[in-house]
C-alpha cells in the first residue's frame, strides 16, 4: 500500500513538474504571465527533478540558465542518494 501510494506521488509530481516546463515555455512565447522560477524548483525539490529535467529538453526551455542546468541535475542527485539511503536502512 506505502510503495503504491508513494509510487503514484512521484508520478503525480513529475508529471506536474513536466507540465509547467511546457506550460511556461509556451507563456514565454506569448509574453504573457510566466511561472516563477522559485515554483520550478519547488516541485524539483519536492520530487519531481525528472520530471522538471525532461520538459526542460523536450521543451528546450531554461536550458540556457546555469541554475537550472546545473541546479536541477544536482537536486536530482540528491534526491537519488537520499532514495538508495533511505532503501539501505529500511
Amino acid at each position: 500500500m506505502l510503495t503504491a501510494i508513494a509510487i503514484g506521488y512521484g508520478l503525480l509530481v513529475n508529471l506536474v513538474a513536466f507540465a509547467l516546463m511546457g506550460i511556461d515555455k509556451n507563456r514565454a512565447r506569448r509574453n504573457a504571465w510566466r511561472i516563477p522560477e522559485k515554483q520550478l524548483f519547488f516541485w524539483a525539490v519536492i520530487g519531481g527533478s525528472i520530471g522538471a529535467i525532461a520538459g526542460m529538453q523536450f521543451f528546450r526551455h531554461k536550458t540556457r540558465h546555469w541554475y537550472f542546468r546545473y541546479g536541477m541535475p544536482a537536486i536530482l542527485a540528491v534526491q537519488a542518494i537520499g532514495l538508495c539511503a533511505a532503501l539501505y536502512y529500511l
